[in-house]
């Protein structure tokens, strides 16, 4: 039985690419370096902007031209990170819904703590209980670091929790954290690489995580 849910944000809660890709390039821009086009970094982000920095880069950047490319990009973000983003239809819902259920919730992300927490609350409110983001000096996922801090924090059982995430980073968070993954679509990646990757459930529309959590009480859909 299903009590707590375990959500990623990018691509699962909020559909952050427009902002995301805007601030990679302006970076790239101010750096006299090509741009990519958006839907090309739906497959660069998922392991943290340091990742998604040496990603968009060129392969042969050196230390000092990627420190400058992260210090643009966060620049940038932190100023515009509200401007495209936007919650996926069907996500309030859902939240409201798992609430009734008396679900708890929260949101484990490689999103800078501050960047996430401030997007959340923005837009859900207190919708959702606590935003675990990257901290400079700790693992991002897949490491099931944050994962096993949420659990002890919120005295939840392993095998009671569902990881809800849009990538094969998520997927495999909840694989190493002992969690049951539940992949969705309506993110930056494909059922392929979600069950490729160890979902046990594919959800086509935010109502799909209700049904799940209600099917694992027994309760009819």
């Amino acid at each position: 039985m299903f009590g707590t849910v375990f959500f990623d944000l990018d691509g699962t809660l909020l559909n952050t690419i427009g902002d995301l890709a805007a601030a990679c390039n302006y970076a790239l821009r101010e750096l006299g370096l090509p741009e990519h086009e958006t839907d090309k970094y739906r497959y660069m982000v998922g392991n943290g902007i340091p990742k998604l920095i040496e990603r968009m880069l060129p392969q042969d950047a050196s230390a000092e031209l990627t420190e400058r490319a992260h210090s643009l990009f966060a620049g940038y973000y932190g100023i515009h990170s509200e401007d495209m983003t936007r919650p996926y239809e069907g996500i309030t819902q859902m939240l409201d819904d798992l609430a009734e259920l008396g679900v708890k919730t929260a949101v484990i992300t490689n999103k800078d703590g501050v960047f996430a927490d401030e997007l959340i609350r923005k837009y859900f409110g207190d919708k959702l209980g606590k935003v675990y983001g990257s901290i400079p000096g700790t693992p991002h996922k897949p490491d099931p670091y944050w994962v096993d801090i949420a659990l002890s924090e919120y005295g939840a059982h392993r095998e009671e929790t569902l990881y809800v995430g849009d990538s094969s980073v998520d997927m495999l968070t909840a694989a190493n954290a002992g969690l049951t993954g539940a992949g969705v679509l309506w993110g930056f990646r494909d059922k392929d690489e979600l069950i490729g990757s160890g979902a046990k459930y594919i959800c086509s529309a935010p109502a799909d995580i209700t049904d799940i959590v209600r099917r694992s009480r027994n309760i009819s859909v």
